[in-house]
């Protein structure tokens, strides 16, 4: 819960989320959804979470991406102060830039970590992105930790991708979003 939800709508949203059965089709809204929109508002976003196979082929044309000027032709948003916590950031290079990337969304520092992946416009739909993400998730394990990956169930390209690696969907995300909030900044 965010910090600015209050102590009686976070104890009541506490007390629901106890009496939530275990789901069995992740794509199910839990049991209090209805109860949790009319405590907090906002729309509902909600997605398949994964965990990589033991075995990840390694693409050997992938790239380590350590330098924003690089990112920022097909890249806009990079700040260098995020690189290091999103590294390694495996990139597919087209012309000596990144066309697709694939980097820690969650601070890498943790024991698991998510991907976040991306592949410019121009680039998408030739494979890139399971491409990048393999490596990525391969980096990830050879640093000794667990690489994750989630996405929503309305992104066809990012389920294609978990597809195509044959991710294993181990639970199933729900949360509530504040679009005020987001569009605010």
């Amino acid at each position: 819960m965010r910090t600015d939800v209050s102590e009686k709508i976070a104890d009541e949203l506490d007390r629901l989320a106890i009496e939530e059965p275990p789901l069995r089709d992740f794509q199910a809204p839990p049991l209090h959804a209805d109860a949790y929109r009319s405590l907090v508002g906002g729309q509902i976003s909600s997605g398949p979470a994964f965990r990589f196979p033991d075995e990840i082929a390694q693409p050997t044309d992938i790239a380590i991406v350590d330098r924003l000027e690089l990112l920022e032709r097909n890249f806009r948003g990079w700040l260098a102060a995020e690189i290091p916590w999103c590294s390694p950031i495996m990139a597919i290079m087209d012309g000596g830039y990144p066309v697709s990337v694939c980097f820690c969304a969650t601070r890498n520092s943790a024991p698991a970590v998510e991907a976040g992946v991306e592949t410019a416009t121009a680039s998408r739909g030739r494979g890139l992105a399971a491409r990048v993400t393999a490596s990525w998730a391969c980096a990830i394990r050879a640093s000794g930790r667990i690489p994750l990956y989630s996405t929503s169930w309305s992104n066809a390209a990012s389920l294609g991708v978990a597809r195509k690696l044959g991710l294993v969907q181990y639970a199933g995300d729900w949360s509530l979003v504040d679009t005020n909030r987001t569009q605010q900044g």
